[in-house]
């Protein structure tokens, strides 16, 4: 046996002892979730888009448990609302009008349609994908592979379609991921039970933050930093 492949053969049983070490541990072991996107909400358009999206799901959701899709609706108004709160409530209004459903102004028959928004802070760093960096990288192996062999194969070049496919998924254009998340859930309701509900989260500017504050929370955080 050379000793090249007893030196190999030393690593991989000493590596095999180093795991069966690790079959306990006193805390369980951080893991990364697997790779996924999220929408940042950056305007008062995007607003509208988010209530368009809610209402589309909503609508689908009730057609699928078995109403008809002229059953009345009533979109309650928030208590204590933020500016995001006024503004969302007339966008879906708007959203559920222009789309050929009946929107009462007052309740009674029809059916309750509620929402509810929840700011969540994170004070830990938010990691940043360098804009572009996948096609730069793929680029660059394109290159190089073409000066040596003086051609650029079709296969690199559809990798280089998808990096740069992989570079838009990943926010180059969005400012990146922020400390700040809104979790958006909306509901219909009819005498008490659930009909309907979907939650979903987005990011948010951090400097916006304040239009999704409701006003006493924001008054009360004001407040506090003041004594401080």
């Amino acid at each position: 046996m050379s000793f090249t492949k007893a030196l190999g053969l030393a690593a991989v049983a000493g590596a095999a002892l180093t795991l069966s070490g690790c079959g306990s541990a006193p805390i369980p072991l951080a893991k990364n979730f697997e790779l996924t996107s999220q929408h940042k909400v950056r305007s008062a358009g995007h607003w509208e888009l988010l209530s368009r999206d809610v209402v589309a799901q909503t609508r689908a959701t009730l057609q699928r448990a078995g109403y008809d899709a002229a059953t009345p609706l009533h979109v309650l108004p928030p208590s204590n609302p933020s500016a995001f709160d006024l503004a969302f409530r007339d966008f879906l209004i708007t959203e559920l009008v222009q789309g050929g459903a009946t929107v009462h102004q007052q309740g009674g028959s029809a059916l309750d349609v509620t929402y509810h928004t929840q700011v969540v802070r994170h004070n830990s760093d938010r990691p940043h994908f360098i804009p572009g960096q996948f096609t730069m990288i793929a680029g660059g192996l394109i290159a190089a592979y073409g000066l040596r062999h003086q051609h650029i194969d079709a296969q690199l070049l559809a990798a280089l379609g998808l990096t740069a496919a992989a570079d838009f998924a990943n926010s180059i254009n969005s400012g990146g991921p922020t400390n700040t998340e809104m979790i958006l859930t909306t509901t219909v309701s009819r005498g008490g039970q659930y009909v309907s509900r979907q939650t979903d989260v987005y990011y948010l500017e951090n400097a916006d933050t304040p239009l999704f504050l409701r006003p006493s929370y924001y008054r009360a955080v004001n407040m506090k930093v003041v004594s401080q």
